[in-house]
C-alpha cells in the first residue's frame, strides 16, 4: 500500500484546497430549491470554481465524467450526473465537489433538501451525518481503518439503516484517489494503522433500505437496488500528531 505522508507545506496546501471545496458547497446551498435543474447547479459550481476561485474542478473529464459536481438525488447513491431534470419539493440531493488548487485536491459532499424533506428522509440524512462524525472522531495516530468503519457501521445499523460497501473513502493529495481505501464498515483493531500526515476522505453512503446497489448503463450513476432513499456526507481529514483536522468544514 502506497500511503503518502504530507509535509507541513503540503498539509497547508491541502487546507487551502479543502476550504475552497467547502466554499463551493456553502455557495450552492441557497440554489437547491424545487424547480432548479441539477445541470443549473452544476453550472453555478463550475463558474464559481473557475471564475471566482481561479481553481480547477477535479471531476470535470476525470475518467470521462462529464460534469463539475456529482448530484445524487433520492435513490441515487453516488456519482449522479447533473441533467435537465428539475428537483421536486421534498427531494433530497447529495452534492459532491472536488477542487484542485496548486496541485492538491479538496473533496467534500453534503446533503441538501429541495423544500421541506419528509421526516424519514431527514432522519436518514441526519443518521449519515452523525455516522460520518463518529468515524472522524476515531481518527488519530494509532487508530486502524477498521476502527473508523466499525464506528460508522455500528451506529448506522443500530438505527436500522444500511451501509453501502461497494464504495468507500480514499487517500487524497496530489492524486485524487490514492491509498488507503477507507471502508465504512469493519472490525475494530483491524486494517492499516493511521499515521500523522495522512490525508483521506470519510464519506459514508447510507441506505434507508438494504445496502445493495446497482450501476446504471451510463457507467457512473449508482442507485439503490430496492429504490430506497440514500444519503451521503463527506469530509477530507488530516491525521495530526494529536488527533484530526477536518479540512472541508463549512464557513459557518
Amino acid at each position: 500500500m502506497n500511503v503518502t505522508i504530507k509535509t507541513p507545506e503540503e498539509q497547508e496546501k491541502m487546507r487551502i484546497a479543502g476550504r475552497l471545496a467547502a466554499e463551493v458547497l456553502d455557495m450552492i446551498g441557497a440554489h437547491v430549491v424545487p424547480g432548479v435543474t441539477t445541470e443549473e447547479l452544476d453550472q453555478l459550481c463550475h463558474d464559481h470554481i473557475v471564475k471566482v476561485q481561479h481553481s480547477v474542478p477535479a471531476n470535470l473529464n476525470y475518467r470521462g465524467f462529464p460534469k463539475t459536481i456529482c448530484t445524487s438525488v433520492n435513490h441515487v447513491v453516488c456519482h449522479g450526473i447533473p441533467n435537465d431534470k428539475r428537483l421536486k419539493a421534498g427531494d433530497i440531493v447529495n452534492i459532491d465537489v472536488t477542487v484542485i488548487r496548486d496541485g492538491f485536491h479538496g473533496d467534500t459532499s453534503r446533503m441538501y433538501f429541495a423544500g421541506k424533506a419528509p421526516p424519514h428522509a431527514q432522519r436518514l440524512a441526519e443518521t449519515c451525518f452523525e455516522a460520518m462524525w463518529r468515524g472522524i472522531g476515531t481518527v488519530r495516530p494509532g487508530t486502524r481503518l477498521g476502527d473508523i468503519g466499525h464506528a460508522i457501521q455500528s451506529f448506522v445499523e443500530a438505527r436500522e439503516f444500511s451501509v453501502v460497501r461497494e464504495y468507500c473513502g480514499h487517500g487524497i493529495g496530489r492524486v485524487y484517489h490514492e491509498d488507503p481505501q477507507v471502508l465504512h464498515y469493519g472490525e475494530p483493531g483491524t486494517g492499516f494503522e493511521l499515521q500523522a500526515g495522512m490525508t483521506f476522505t470519510i464519506e459514508p453512503m447510507v441506505n434507508a433500505g438494504k445496502r445493495h446497489v446497482r450501476l446504471l448503463p451510463d457507467g457512473w450513476t449508482v442507485i439503490t437496488k430496492d429504490h430506497s432513499l440514500s444519503a451521503q456526507w463527506e469530509h477530507t481529514v488530516l491525521v495530526t500528531d494529536t488527533g484530526v483536522d477536518v479540512l472541508t468544514l463549512p464557513a459557518a
